[in-house]
């Protein structure tokens, strides 16, 4: 109990030390505002309707209600104070360490290599994304449920019963609800019957303290045991055949997806042949982390694929040659394998070739291969105590001071994305981030110049020819800033805020009735648009058509009824109609 203890106060304090800067950092530019920043539901806190609107939204590509419920949670306390969203990500983080530690202690009877991989997990800088992101919640949430799975499900396997498998299923579904990460997680489960919970060998062959360490059931004499515990996940498997229909239809439904057109199917293979070996290279030596990885959708050299494919072959063999008597690197490696599925890029969604926060479930598996074959190579080492600790201090001290400045990195939009710069070539989305964080802050120079290297990386880039725009209408180059309007929707028709924007540059240089045409074109994109009305309305009344003026100023007033400008251009323009009318009457009189 005392060297249990002692790992879970090395967890608290390391992770402490390294992520306590987040409590300073600010919100980034990039999903934070979709998920919390401009996201009204999530910004009323925890309510009724928000708690709806979470089950049955698919907003941002993904159906991830307890994601939504636990950022209005945050809101409900911390409102928008970034610090405290950051803190409970960093307690999430914490909790999964000390989960995966104790799960791995149970399954194994192993306490200090337990305790080693639960801190290289916690502590590796390529999990710092996970964790400093505020919009990455659905990684540190969707993993805690990850962790109750398997302590749920190694309870059940130590007893089996119906409420404990019961629990198994709950566990599992909210974390499905968090992320649909958790896909492979059945798989996973089948790897740990392999080992360390060797449920797949007779009860005869199975009696030894290293078998059966803390003497979990196995199938017993069934012939066909492999089967029986496959069966056994059926709901598992189902459920998770449920959750990947749900995310698709969310993804296709958000145009996230991208088509085959876009991203052949042979460049994504090749791509993600490239990840599984580079995710371990990064694993190895934690430099040049970006929050985004362009993709290489015209340049990926031949060679690259074709020797990433080999390395795997080799290293496979080498497992499977090994795997009988070191059955840990089996599960290790099919673990790392099975898990980056689902995000390795065979289903495109989004335009990155890779990212870190993909790696914080799967690293696990590596992990565990390091650590029990660190273990075994030293086993017979008359030093072998002195050797394994100083290794591993050296190894959790380097680690965390790496981890450190990877945190520091995410301080702020400014920071982040000049780093993604260093760190990367051909960033066109770095590059279009920073010109936004640098434009929020009046730098409308810095904005222009990297919205104009964006747009020389990839010319088709819709939102960095609509942010352009913006930038030179507030240095007062009207002109240009239509220009990039027109390109923007030239590349896409239905930017419902490039339209707004070129419309309502078009009123500034006086052509009305154009504006009016793309004011029309914003309610067709988005009917609900309180601010397009306001402004549809006023582009009419100044052509002097007041009661369609009336009309758009009332329906803005619906959508929104605290919308003070709509009521007062309303006011304005009922007034003239009843001049008018007044002035007609007159007249006739």
């Amino acid at each position: 109990m005392r060297s249990e203890a002692c790992i879970w106060l090395i967890l608290i304090t390391a992770v402490l030390l390294v992520y306590w800067q987040v409590g300073d950092h600010e919100f980034i530019n990039y999903d934070d505002n979709v998920y919390i920043t401009d996201n009204a539901q999530v910004q009323k806190g925890l309510t009724s309707n928000g708690i709806i609107w979470a089950f049955t939204t698919s907003h941002t590509g993904n159906w991830h209600p307890l994601t939504w419920i636990s950022h209005m949670l945050d809101c409900e306390l911390y409102g928008l104070n970034p610090g405290g969203h950051h803190l409970t990500n960093v307690l999430l983080h914490m909790a999964n360490a000390i989960l995966l530690f104790v799960v791995l202690r149970w399954m194994t009877g192993a306490i200090w290599r337990s305790g080693l991989v639960a801190a290289l997990f916690a502590l590796h800088p390529l999990h710092v994304e996970s964790v400093a992101w505020a919009a990455e919640r659905k990684d540190v949430l969707s993993t805690f449920f990850w962790m109750l799975t398997m302590v749920a499900y190694v309870h059940y396997v130590n007893r089996p019963g119906g409420k404990r498998y019961f629990l198994v299923l709950v566990t599992f579904f909210l974390g499905l609800m968090a992320k649909p990460m958790l896909v492979t997680l059945p798989f996973v489960l089948l790897l740990l019957d392999y080992w360390p919970l060797n449920r797949f060998k007779p009860r005869a062959v199975t009696g030894s303290v290293e078998d059966q360490p803390l003497g979990f059931r196995s199938f017993g004499d069934d012939k066909s045991p492999i089967l029986k515990a496959v069966m056994e996940k059926t709901p598992l498997f189902l459920m998770s055949l449920f959750s990947c229909v749900v995310t698709v239809m969310a993804q296709q439904e958000a145009g996230a997806i991208s088509t085959l057109e876009i991203v052949p199917f042979k460049l994504r293979i090749a791509n993600g042949l490239v990840s599984f070996v580079a995710y371990m290279g990064k694993m190895v030596w934690p430099l040049d982390l970006a929050v985004f990885y362009p993709h290489p959708v015209s340049d990926l050299q031949i060679w690259k694929p074709v020797a990433a494919g080999l390395f795997l072959l080799i290293v496979s063999t080498v497992v499977l040659l090994v795997a009988q008597r070191c059955r840990y690197v089996l599960v290790g490696w099919l673990w790392y394998l099975g898990t980056l599925v689902p995000v390795i890029g065979l289903v495109q969604v989004g335009e990155q070739a890779m990212a870190d926060r993909y790696t914080y479930v799967p690293l696990i598996g590596l992990f565990i291969v390091v650590v029990w074959g660190f273990a075994d190579l030293v086993k017979g080492w008359r030093s072998r105590r002195w050797v394994v600790s100083v290794s591993a201090a050296v190894m959790v001290l380097a680690l965390m001071a790496g981890s450190w400045l990877q945190v520091a990195h995410w301080k702020n939009s400014v920071k982040l994305f000049k780093h993604a710069l260093d760190a990367t070539s051909n960033n066109y989305v770095a590059h279009y981030n920073l010109g936004n964080a640098l434009a929020l802050q009046g730098k409308l120079t810095g904005a222009v110049s990297h919205y104009n290297k964006a747009l020389q990386i990839n010319p088709n880039f819709a939102e960095a020819h609509n942010n352009l725009g913006n930038a030179l209408a507030l240095q007062g180059n009207l002109t240009g800033a239509v220009s990039h309007y027109n390109k923007a929707l030239q590349i896409n028709p239905d930017h419902a805020e490039a339209h707004l924007n070129l419309a309502v540059g078009l009123d500034r240089q006086g052509k009305h009735q154009e504006a009016i045409q793309h004011y029309a074109e914003v309610l067709r994109i988005s009917p609900h648009d309180a601010q397009s009305h306001n402004n549809l309305g006023v582009a009419l009344a100044e052509q002097g058509r007041l009661k369609e003026a009336v009309a758009h100023f009332t329906e803005a007033l619906r959508i929104d009824p605290n919308f003070k400008e709509a009521q007062r251009n309303l006011d304005l323009s009922l007034g003239l109609m009843h001049k008018s009318s007044a002035g007609s009457d007159g007249k006739t009189r």
